[in-house]
């Protein structure tokens, strides 16, 4: 049994290593964005907007400060008193199966740590996670909509904390005069 704990524990410390030398990696984004704007104005400041649903949820206050630096980078400012454009925020996270995994075959031939040859074992399912962020701009006083964009991925990446940041930024890309149609935006995720 000792021998088994000394195998996990030198397994654990390999893959703590292993994970921190994997800091970086390339999420791709699905990415589509329409346009009303020209060019921004010399102050473009800008303010959160709530749909009545947001308004109540906790975590859309940390989504707004997920997406603040990716609007930041596009050039707009956040100034709650003066704003130009209001800025409307929304995320969907959903764990799925992995197209990787077999859905028909949840057992499967393989030796584990401590057994001494192959036996019959539960796989372990990979992670999976298909995400969704949408940025809507509307011109104020009017609300009218000038620009609105949607990045898509689907990938194993646990940490949404990482992800959806990356994706804020993929929406903007462009900003505010975005490629017309689909395309895919590529963010590195991670130390820059």
């Amino acid at each position: 049994m000792k021998r088994l704990w000394m195998r996990l524990a030198g397994m654990a410390i390999v893959c703590a290593w292993l994970s921190g030398c994997a800091s970086t990696y390339i999420l791709d984004n699905n990415v589509q964005s329409f346009s009303g704007l020209q060019a921004l104005p010399a102050t473009p400041s800008y303010r959160f907007e709530r749909l009545p649903s947001q308004a109540a949820l906790p975590a859309q206050t940390q989504l707004e400060a997920m997406a603040d630096p990716a609007l930041f980078r596009a050039g707009l400012r956040r100034d709650d008193a003066a704003a130009k454009y209001s800025v409307q925020v929304a995320a969907r996270v959903q764990r799925v199966l992995s197209p990787w995994s077999d859905p028909w075959d949840g057992w499967g031939w393989g030796g584990g740590f401590g057994f001494s040859g192959p036996g019959l074992m539960p796989r372990m399912e990979q992670p999976w996670f298909q995400r969704e962020v949408s940025v809507i701009v509307r011109e104020l006083p009017g609300n009218r909509v000038v620009f609105e964009s949607r990045a898509a991925n689907d990938g194993p990446w646990w940490d949404s904390n990482a992800v959806l940041p990356a994706m804020f930024e993929a929406a903007l890309q462009g900003f505010p005069n975005a490629p017309p149609g689909p395309r895919r935006v590529n963010i590195q995720v991670g130390a820059r």
